[in-house]
């Protein structure tokens, strides 16, 4: 009960956190717009190619787009001493990552569904791709958020020079959006490729977790 109490308490906290950054959100969501309407003005008023491209160039801007917040999963904590003063509360280094990894998923990740059918209209994407759309995105999303927490976490080590992180995220981000643009574009059951990505999803879900604790103790030690 005990567990419980101090993890209703650090959501209580990153839901105090998310409203005095909400512009950050509203900053993610409104570059995902006009990145789209760049595109669109590049491309020209070509129906059927906006169609054909439009779900990979909606997952690569939904990739650019809610990662944009990532860099500061840790950053703001770290400064202050409040991921010292968790771990001193009871909280592992591992649980305190993994808290930190589903509360960006719901604050920064989440509200990207809802733009999700309003960017399909743009590329006349029919009903079915959009709802396959939103289904891909809630679980690739999960592991945006995973990636994330290992670039902040390694942020944190290196001050000077974030595009690691930066190429951590995009580099193990190729196949989340190869097998999903994949599952949207299949004529045929895709059901293999879901489970795959939903495997791929639970992986990362096992791993982020140690890996940014990990890191996460040595930019301490270091500090």
């Amino acid at each position: 009960m005990l567990i419980l109490k101090k993890i209703t308490l650090f959501f209580s906290r990153e839901l105090k956190l998310f409203y005095s950054k909400i512009t950050d959100l509203f900053s993610n969501i409104l570059f995902f717009f006009l990145s789209i309407f760049v595109f669109i003005f590049a491309i020209g008023t070509d129906e059927q190619l906006l169609q054909t491209i439009g779900v990979g160039i909606i997952w690569v801007l939904l990739l650019l787009s809610s990662t944009l917040s990532t860099r500061r999963i840790y950053e703001d904590d770290f400064k202050n001493g409040t991921l010292i003063i968790m771990h001193m509360s009871g909280l592992s280094y591992e649980l305190i990552a993994f808290l930190k990894i589903i509360s960006h998923f719901i604050f920064f990740q989440i509200p990207f569904l809802i733009s999700i059918p309003i960017a399909g209209l743009f590329f006349n994407l029919n009903i079915n791709e959009i709802i396959v759309l939103i289904i891909t995105f809630s679980i690739g999303s999960l592991i945006f958020s995973c990636l994330g927490s290992i670039s902040a976490s390694m942020n944190l080590l290196n001050k000077t020079n974030f595009s690691i992180g930066s190429l951590i995220i995009l580099l193990f981000s190729i196949p989340v959006i190869i097998f999903s643009v994949g599952i949207i574009n299949s004529n045929d059951d895709f059901s293999s490729l879901l489970n795959l990505l939903f495997g791929i999803a639970l992986v990362f879900i096992g791993i982020s977790p140690w890996s940014s604790a990990t890191c996460i103790k040595l930019a301490i030690r270091n500090k």
